[in-house]
């Protein structure tokens, strides 16, 4: 049987990487007593896949992976069991159901949701507030990508679904608050801090290597399709039990 745990990545933590976080989950599933299923062979692991991996130094609200396991309880039993497990900074936040149709988290993922902030002291020293707002009115975002061959120019503006700036921001700190939602797949995946970039060498500025606060607030699927796309979080897609 298949799950998907949603977990976030906050705090501290955001300074784990990818390879300890599933490090982390392998001890904490087997703290946690969960009948996990392992592969055969020689040498067996857990089964065990991630969507796509968080950045280090980001946030994250909402992280995937995907399991199997021999046996299960409920959902809410599950959880629990896992967030006792769990250090300050980690916190699983649904366990739901696959079915046999579903693809695996990273295969997935086709957008995701970004809040960012400019760090107290790194902000730009012009209005970018409203200067954002028309750099994303414009009909076309390019930029140059390096490729191990060649430089490419490149249009970021069809993937970034959304871009909005508030002026302070969700959590009520005084900082405004940038929110990006971006293409994630694997053949388009964007980054804010590319956008941002962008934006910023439009204005003759250049982005500070720790400029930038930046949480995933979710990762997405599509569940419609290429021309009409339904982006749903990727536990929307399984089911309690």
């Amino acid at each position: 049987m298949k799950l998907r745990i949603k977990f976030a990545k906050t705090g501290v933590m955001r300074f784990v990487g990818h390879l300890d976080v599933m490090r982390y989950f392998q001890k904490a599933i087997r703290r946690a007593g969960i009948d996990i299923a392992y592969s055969g062979g020689f040498s067996p692991h857990q089964i065990m896949s991630f969507a796509a991996p968080l950045g280090l130094g980001l946030q994250s609200r909402g992280e995937y992976m995907d399991i199997e396991v021999n046996s299960y309880t409920s959902s809410e039993d599950m959880k629990q069991r896992l967030n006792q497990t769990m250090v300050p900074g980690m916190e699983v936040l649904s366990v739901t159901m696959l079915g046999d149709q579903e693809k695996n988290a990273m295969a997935s993922v086709a957008a995701a949701e970004y809040s960012v902030r400019f760090r107290k002291g790194c902000e730009p020293d012009f209005d970018w507030v409203s200067r954002l707002k028309l750099f994303y009115d414009k009909p076309s975002v390019m930029v140059t990508k390096q490729t191990k061959k060649s430089r490419l120019e490149v249009d970021l503006k069809p993937a970034i679904y959304s871009l909005s700036v508030s002026e302070s921001a969700s959590d009520g700190r005084d900082r405004a608050e940038i929110r990006m939602f971006v293409d994630a797949s694997s053949a388009g995946n964007v980054k804010p801090r590319m956008i941002l970039e962008a934006f910023l060498a439009e204005n003759g500025r250049t982005l500070d290597e720790a400029a930038l606060e930046i949480t995933r607030e979710d990762t997405y699927t599509n569940t419609g399709t290429a021309e009409q796309p339904v982006f749903v979080p990727l536990d929307a897609v399984g089911r309690a039990f």
